[in-house]
């Protein structure tokens, strides 16, 4: 490992923040947080994704829900097609993709509401390498957006 990798993972492991989304990494709770967390701030969200994750812990979950009680679940947090976005993705992702979010970039980025900033994020709970740290890093080793 690099000199300067091993001080920004040294440095990150002693001021990373304590978020809800680091603590029980996956890539469903990463992809979750980085949609709440377009446009909101780190500090609005918490209380929003421990609850949104309470009453949908999985992609299952969120599939099968109806979109009112995904919408109503959202409520407060507002940018609602966000909420709509998320639901018929997990819906498309259990589909097709037997309740996994892919590890490909282009079909990622194909997803209703996910676009090109979510996957860039997502990709390190996804898959293990760390491109430039020379090793292998758990997933989320990396914060998601918003929440440096």
């Amino acid at each position: 490992m690099s000199e300067i990798a091993a001080h920004l993972l040294a440095w990150y492991a002693q001021n990373a923040r304590q978020l809800p989304w680091r603590s029980d990494i996956s890539p469903y709770r990463t992809w979750v947080s980085e949609i709440m967390l377009q446009q909101t701030q780190v500090e609005t969200v918490i209380p929003y994704f421990e609850r949104f994750t309470r009453r949908f812990p999985d992609l299952a979950s969120l599939a099968q829900a109806s979109q009112a009680e995904v919408l109503q679940a959202w409520e407060g947090l507002g940018y609602y097609s966000r909420a709509r976005n998320l639901h018929k993705c997990a819906q498309l992702l259990c589909a097709q993709y037997d309740c996994q979010l892919p590890a490909d970039l282009d079909a990622l980025q194909k997803l209703p509401g996910i676009g090109l900033t979510p996957p860039a994020r997502l990709r390190p709970s996804l898959w293990h390498p760390r491109p430039g740290l020379g090793r292998e890093y758990p997933p989320g080793a990396f914060p998601p957006a918003g929440a440096a």
